[in-house]
Formats: structure tokens, sequence, C-alpha cells
């Protein structure tokens, strides 16, 4: 079953602030929750751009460790750009980051769609963990959002 979760918040810095920000893949790591426990293993270049694979180790479970390979596939400068999962812990990732120049700021906004793997078995999966992880991950990021660029979470 393919799942979506859909996130939006306004930062008050300028489009570019966050463009310059979120293009670069090593900003990753400050939006990440410390109990993820993901390493950038390879990562090319400091600014994010069409075909460039990222590989990362993230941790799943206490003792439980995937590397976790996203493919940029598509990048419209200064306002979006798409990552979709190689290889890695889910059948299917497609992530879409966009920035809009709103009145109180930038207004980001996440798109996921994605897939469990292993069928009927990933949807229990999915309903009693996976889902509540996935949105535990983008509230952190909310927060520390706000936190870095002065603005609570809506």
């Amino acid at each position: 079953m393919l799942h979506q979760l859909r996130r939006e918040q306004v930062l008050p810095i300028t489009l570019q602030e966050a463009w310059d920000f979120f293009s670069s893949p090593r900003n990753l790591d400050a939006l990440t929750p410390p109990d993820v426990g993901m390493e950038i293993l390879r990562c090319d270049s400091e600014r994010m751009h069409e075909g460039q694979i990222i590989s990362y180790r993230i941790r799943l479970a206490p003792l439980i460790h995937v590397t976790w390979v996203t493919e940029i596939k598509a990048v419209e400068e200064g306002r979006s750009f798409i990552d979709e999962q190689r290889f890695g812990p889910y059948k299917f990732w497609h992530h879409r980051h966009s920035f809009e120049a709103v009145p109180d700021g930038v207004k980001v906004g996440d798109i996921v769609h994605y897939m469990m793997p292993f069928g009927p078995l990933g949807e229990v999966v999915h309903t009693l963990f996976a889902r509540r992880k996935l949105e535990a991950i983008f509230d952190y990021r909310a927060k520390a959002m706000g936190r870095r660029f002065g603005t609570p979470p809506r």
C-alpha cells in the first residue's frame, strides 16, 4: 500500500537562506533525531544536484543498522528537489521538498510517498511502529527548524 506524509512550516527567513541550508545534504544531520543514528557515508558534493547519490547509515532499532542510498532525482533551483530511495528500508520512497516565498518568510513543504517492504507483514509493522516513527522524525525536524530559524512549528 502506498502511504503519504505531508508537512508544511513557515520559517521567517528568505527563500535564498532556505535554499542555501536545505540544498546542502550535510545539513540533514541537523534535522534528524539523534536516536536515528544517521551517519552520511558518501556524499560527493556539498551542493545538491540531479543524479547525486547519497549513502547513509541509519538505526532502525537498537543494534539494527541499515544502509540507505538515495538519489537526487530533480532540482528546481530555489524551489524544490526530489530524493528517491535506491536501496534501503522502504520498498518505495519518493520525497519532494518545496520552498515558496510567503509574506511571513518561506513555506517549507514535504510530501513523502512510501511503501513498506514485506507485503502484509510490512503493513503490520507500519501500523504498529513505522508510521509513528516517521511522523516523530518529521515532528523533530519541525522543532529543529523552529529552533534554528527562530519560529515554533505550526
